[in-house]
C-alpha cells in the first residue's frame, strides 16, 4: 500500500477492509478521500498496525464477495435504491416508534433516550429529503448518461453539471453520519443500561445496524457512484457531444 493511496480507494476495491477502519475508528465513507497515513496521524492511530490488520483482511480472495467499483453504474444505482433506501424507509419508521417510546418509558431515568430520539428524527426527515433528491433528480441523471455512452443522446443536466448535486449530497451526507456518530456518542456506543426493558435493547442494536448500513450506503455513493459520474459525464460530453 503506498502512502498516497486513499482509504476510499481501498475500500472500494476491498470492502473486507472497512471492516478495519471501523475498529480504528477512522471514517471511510465521508472522509475516504484521504490517504490512510494522514487519517491515522490525526487520530494518533498506529499506522503500522492498520496496514497490518488491511493486509490480513485482504489477504485471501473473496469471490462472493461483491466487486461494486467494477458494476456498470446504473446497476449500481439498482442496487443502492433497492438494498439501502429500502432499508432507511423501513428502519427509520421502525426506529421512529421505539426511540419515542424508550424516550416516553425511560427519559426520566435516562435522559439521553429522549436526545437520541429527537436526533433520531431529523436524521430520518433529513434522509427521506436526500434519497427523494437522488431518486428523482441525481440518479436518472447518471443513468442517462450511461445510456448516451452505449449510444444514446447526452441528457441536458438542470443543475448545471453533476459536480453541483454531488457536492450537495455529499454534505448531507456528512452531516446524516454526523448525527449517528452524536447519537453513538449519547449511547456510550449502543450500551444498554441495566435496567433495560427489552424494547431498549432491541432500539439500540436497531441503531447499531442503522449506523452501520448508513455507512456502507454512503461508501457506495461518495466512493464509488460519484467519482465515477463525475468521469463519465465528462466523457460523454467530450464523445457525444
Amino acid at each position: 500500500m503506498q502512502d498516497t493511496t486513499t482509504i476510499r480507494e481501498i475500500v472500494a476495491g476491498d470492502f473486507r477492509a472497512a471492516s478495519v477502519f471501523q475498529r480504528f475508528g477512522i471514517d471511510f465513507c465521508c472522509g475516504g478521500n484521504r490517504p490512510v497515513g494522514d487519517a491515522c496521524r490525526d487520530l494518533g492511530v498506529d499506522a503500522l498496525a492498520v496496514q497490518a490488520e488491511l493486509a490480513a483482511a485482504t489477504a485471501s480472495p473473496d469471490p462472493g464477495a461483491p466487486r461494486y467499483s467494477a458494476w456498470e453504474l446504473d446497476a449500481l444505482i439498482s442496487y443502492i435504491v433497492a438494498n439501502h433506501h429500502a432499508y432507511v424507509r423501513q428502519a427509520t419508521e421502525t426506529l421512529r416508534i421505539h426511540t419515542r417510546k424508550v424516550a416516553d418509558v425511560h427519559g426520566d431515568r435516562h435522559p439521553e433516550v429522549r436526545a437520541i430520539a429527537e436526533q433520531f428524527e431529523h436524521v430520518a426527515q433529513d434522509m427521506t429529503q436526500h434519497m427523494a433528491k437522488e431518486e428523482h433528480v441525481l440518479f436518472p441523471y447518471i443513468t442517462a448518461l450511461v445510456a448516451a455512452e452505449r449510444g444514446g443522446q447526452s441528457p441536458v443536466a438542470p443543475f448545471g453539471e453533476v459536480a453541483n448535486p454531488i457536492r450537495m449530497l455529499e454534505i448531507e451526507h456528512q452531516a446524516a453520519g454526523d448525527e449517528m456518530a452524536s447519537i453513538r456518542k449519547l449511547s456510550g456506543g449502543y450500551a444498554v443500561p441495566p435496567d433495560a426493558c427489552t424494547t431498549f435493547r432491541v432500539t439500540y442494536q436497531e441503531l447499531q445496524a442503522f449506523e452501520a448500513d448508513l455507512h456502507q450506503h454512503v461508501h457506495l455513493e461518495n466512493n464509488i457512484l460519484f467519482p465515477k459520474a463525475l468521469v463519465l459525464e465528462r466523457k460523454v460530453r467530450e464523445v457525444v457531444g
